[in-house]
This record gives structure tokens, C-alpha cells and sequence, in this order.
């Protein structure tokens, strides 16, 4: 019984120091967060939006940055336009029923973006379709487009910046992606009210 406790034990250690690799390994993408720090910014101080959107953890992921942006994330101030693509059911509903739900995320873009709006899209993979052809939409309608992705997929050759974590494992990618949003909304949120 100790020894399974001290196995079990050694497990998570093993996990926990993996995690804070891929973390560490964030690094490399510094040049790339700043980049996407100074494209929201300017989207934001031009009174456009963030339009967010990805499949499964990363639909949560899409709400959880538009509600740090609505919201607040460190400090009172005054709410910055943020919208995700995957909280309205009957338009997932509609879209997935009527074309595909290749289309769920592009269907939408179609209408909702405008110029030099910044539009996120999520994917572990980094070749989700649906996120693909969402963000092909917004850069033919003008907006700068960013990909939180994992594994180096496709999605990186399409975008404006690329926020890739190089891992294979969903779960470590998704934590790492928490790590990178929370960095852009704590950084746009100053540079928002510096005066």
C-alpha cells in the first residue's frame, strides 16, 4: 500500500514537472504574445472588438478571455468588447443543422466582423476546420487574426500571429493557454487605461 501511495505519488510529481516545461517553454513565443498584446490594443483603442470561438475546452477558453475582458481581469476599468462565438446554442444549433458545423464558426464571422476587428481562434490541435475557416472569413473582411494553437498545425500558416505551444498533449496545451491569455488580458488591461 506505500509503495502504490509512493508510485501514485512520483506520478503526479512527473506531471506537475512536465506541465511547468511546456509552461516554461512559453518563452520562445514572447516576441509573438507582444505582437498579439499590441494588436488588441490598437483594436481595442479604435473602438473595435475581439471576436473569440474553438471546439470543446477551447469554447471555454474563448468565453472565459471575453469575460475577462467584459469584466475586468486585475483592476476596475471600463469594459472592453469582447464576444465568443460559442455561447448562443440555437445559432450553434441552427448553423450545424442547416450547413455543417464546418460552417458554425465562419457562418457567424460572416455577419459579426468588421475591419480591424481582432478575431482569436482556439484550437489544441491547431487544425480544427470550423476554427480554420472562421478565421480565413475575418482576414477576407479585414480583421487581425490570432491563433491559440497547439502541435504547429495549419492554423499557423493563416494567421496574422500564432500562439503555438509545441506539446502533444491537449491537456498541457490548454494549460498553457490559460497562461498565455491571462498574460494578454493583464497587458492589454494596462496599456487600455495607461494615460
Amino acid at each position: 500500500m506505500k509503495q502504490m501511495k509512493k508510485n501514485n505519488e512520483k506520478k503526479i510529481e512527473r506531471k506537475i514537472e512536465n506541465s511547468s516545461k511546456i509552461i516554461k517553454n512559453l518563452i520562445k513565443i514572447i516576441p509573438e504574445l507582444e505582437k498579439s498584446i499590441e494588436i488588441i490594443t490598437k483594436c481595442l483603442k479604435q473602438k473595435n472588438k475581439i471576436i473569440l470561438f474553438g471546439n470543446g475546452g477551447s469554447a471555454a477558453d474563448a468565453q472565459h478571455i471575453a469575460a475577462e475582458f467584459i469584466g475586468r481581469f486585475q483592476f476596475d476599468r471600463k469594459s472592453l468588447p469582447a464576444l465568443s462565438l460559442t455561447t448562443n446554442t440555437s445559432t450553434i444549433t441552427a448553423i450545424s443543422n442547416d450547413y455543417s458545423y464546418d460552417k458554425v464558426f465562419s457562418r457567424q464571422c460572416e455577419s459579426l466582423v468588421v475591419e480591424n476587428d481582432v478575431v482569436i481562434g482556439i484550437s489544441t490541435s491547431g487544425n480544427s476546420v470550423n476554427v480554420k475557416k472562421a478565421l480565413v472569413v475575418s482576414k477576407k473582411m479585414g480583421a487581425k487574426t490570432i491563433g491559440l494553437i497547439g502541435n504547429e498545425g495549419s492554423i499557423k500558416k493563416i494567421v496574422d500571429v500564432a500562439l503555438c505551444v509545441n506539446s502533444l498533449s491537449t491537456a498541457e496545451i490548454q494549460e498553457a493557454h490559460r497562461v498565455i491569455y491571462h498574460i494578454i488580458c493583464e497587458h492589454v488591461e494596462k496599456r487600455i487605461n495607461k494615460k
